[in-house]
Parts: structure tokens; C-alpha cells; sequence
């Protein structure tokens, strides 16, 4: 990495805590990390360890109860849920383990959706494009009940990278998928980040797919116990 290359995420001495009936749990303590533009980081552990509260609040999908999460230059610890949501409008893309597609729209629609909300003129061109790089352009009119799991995982990579977000938020993205076809969507992930030059932040428990990526925090118990490239 050279100095040029400017941070994208940033969390520092980051911590969650949440309330249950045997009293105040600790999700999160002290996370300190940073991922610079273009930088495919890997965030790994066991289950419970953390993961996903990590990645909703680099997201700014939750706020931390203590701690700075910056996210594209910004700190989200200043801004409000409208404040965070339009911070991330076309700046940033998420795929879930769950694919989260919208039932009533075809493929295409739910692809077109943010480029429409983002008023680009060229929606269905570009959402079409999209499907076609995913191997999905016989499938443009299907709804989601009518797709394979795969497929469905692959409009979701169509949307999440039809505004050209600057970081996309993976979380499990091949969890519910069978070993083959979850494969192929690493592909495709890859190859996507790589073509725009999008920083990746990926949570996974796969090691392979960790290994795939330029960086990896490792968590324990909702603490960083390790950051290392794969080779390392």
C-alpha cells in the first residue's frame, strides 16, 4: 500500500455494549482498524465473536456506545440515520448472507432501484449491463421466488455494485449457498472489486475466502487479538 492511497473505514477503540436480562453485554471492545481505498480486508472468528455487530457499525448501520467509526472521510458519530443514509447513498454497497432483494420487483427493477434513487437517467441500461456480467441476462424479468439461491446472490452483487460504491460491505455473502455455486460468486466478487477498484470489507468464517483478500482482523470475544495478511 502507498501513502497516496487514502483511508476509506476507519474504527477507533470502538466498543458495543447492549442491555439483557442478566445485564450489560459487551459485544465489542477497544476495535481499532483501518482499510484503505481499493483494499480487500477479511474480518474472521468464531461465531458470536463479534463479526456482524463489527460490520453494521463500520457501516453505520449501528452506532457505537463507545469509540469513532469513520466512514469515506466522514466521522458517523456525528450524523443521524438520515445523515449516515445519505453518506452511504451511492458511495457504498452491501451483500448479505440473506441476499435481502425486494420480493415484488424482478431482477432488473432491483437492480435499477438505487440508480434510480440516485436519479441516473441510464437505470435500466446499466442495470441490464450489470445482470449480463453475472451471467443473468435470461433472467432480467424473473422475481426472486423464481430464482436459484445463486442467482439470487448474484443480483445482489449487481445492485450492490451498480452505483460504483467506493466500499462494499460483505457479510457471509456464500453462507447460505452450496460449496459450488458459492464459489462462483466469490468470482464474481472479486472480479466486480477488482474492475472498479471498490475497497471490500468481507465477514466470513470461510478461511479460503479470507484468504482471498488483502488483509484479515482476526475477532475473539469481540476483541482484535490479531491483523495480519494471509501469507503472515
Amino acid at each position: 500500500m502507498t501513502e497516496s492511497l487514502k483511508t476509506v473505514v476507519k474504527a477507533e477503540q470502538v466498543g458495543k455494549q447492549v442491555h439483557a436480562p442478566e445485564g450489560v453485554l459487551t459485544l465489542l471492545s477497544a476495535v481499532d482498524l483501518h482499510i484503505q481505498q481499493g483494499e480487500a480486508v477479511a474480518i474472521v472468528g468464531a461465531s458470536g465473536s463479534g463479526k456482524s455487530t463489527l460490520l453494521g457499525l463500520l457501516a453505520g448501520l449501528d452506532n457505537p456506545s463507545t469509540g469513532e467509526v469513520t466512514l469515506l472521510g466522514t466521522s458517523l458519530n456525528q450524523l443521524d440515520e438520515d445523515g449516515r443514509a445519505k453518506l452511504r447513498a451511492g458511495k457504498v454497497g452491501f451483500v448479505f448472507q440473506s441476499f435481502h432483494l425486494l420480493q415484488g420487483l424482478t431482477a432488473l427493477e432491483n437492480v435499477m432501484l438505487p440508480l434510480e434513487l440516485a436519479g441516473d437517467n441510464r437505470a435500466k441500461a446499466s442495470a441490464s449491463s450489470l445482470l449480463e456480467q453475472v451471467g443473468l441476462s435470461h433472467r432480467l424479468q424473473h422475481t426472486p421466488q423464481q430464482l436459484s439461491g445463486g442467482e439470487q446472490q448474484r443480483v445482489a452483487l449487481a445492485r450492490a455494485f451498480a452505483g460504483q460504491p467506493q466500499v462494499l460491505f460483505a457479510d457471509e455473502p456464500t453462507g447460505n449457498l452450496d460449496q459450488a455455486t458459492g464459489h462462483r460468486i466469490v468470482e464474481l466478487l472479486f472480479k466486480l472489486r477488482e474492475e472498479q477498484g471498490t475497497a471490500l470489507v468481507l465477514v466470513t468464517h470461510d478461511n479460503e475466502l479470507a484468504n482471498r483478500c488483502d488483509r484479515r482482523y482476526t475477532l475473539d470475544n469481540g476483541r482484535v487479538v490479531s491483523s495480519a495478511s494471509p501469507s503472515a
